[in-house]
């Protein structure tokens, strides 16, 4: 027997560079999955959307931001479900906005924090997800991101 995986959505770290620092937007969601948890931005994969489009919509759907520019990671978000017996595999992906953008929260979240990666890392409350914000600072914070990794905005429709 083998355990399938789903790949049915992505998920967006949203960076933003101010004051010589790289901060990390968490989203506090206030809906029946996940209820009262710190995350970075996910959703599901709609039917015809490629999976860099799905992180661009949900982005603005979540929190009203706009990428000033968009990466791939290289890394996922993943976890084992014991009732579907699936593993679930989400790519993850690298905003950044402008320092001065307005965050407008819809109505599946309650609060919203720029944090550094030290306290958002912290205040994550899914397991595992810490290991994806340190990858994301090793490699896009501390070095600079690769250029292969980056998506055209502008094909994005954004």
């Amino acid at each position: 027997m083998t355990i399938p995986i789903r790949t049915t959505g992505i998920a967006v770290v949203v960076l933003r560079e101010r004051a010589h620092r790289v901060d990390v937007l968490l989203i506090k969601r206030d809906s029946a999955t996940l209820n009262e948890a710190w995350t970075y931005i996910g959703g599901g994969i709609e039917a015809g959307e490629k999976a860099y489009e799905t992180a661009i919509r949900e982005i603005k759907e979540e929190t009203g931001l706009i990428p000033l520019s968009l990466y791939t990671s290289n890394t996922f978000d993943q976890f084992y479900d014991p009732v579907k017996n699936w593993i679930y595999l989400a790519p993850v992906f690298v905003a950044y906005v402008a320092d001065s953008a307005e965050v407008r929260l819809n109505n599946e979240h309650s609060e919203y924090r720029w944090l550094t990666f030290e306290d958002a890392k912290s205040r994550l409350s899914i397991p595992g997800t810490e290991d994806v914000l340190s990858f994301i600072e090793d490699h896009f914070v501390y070095k600079k991101p690769k250029n292969f990794l980056r998506i055209e905005v502008e094909e994005c429709s954004l």
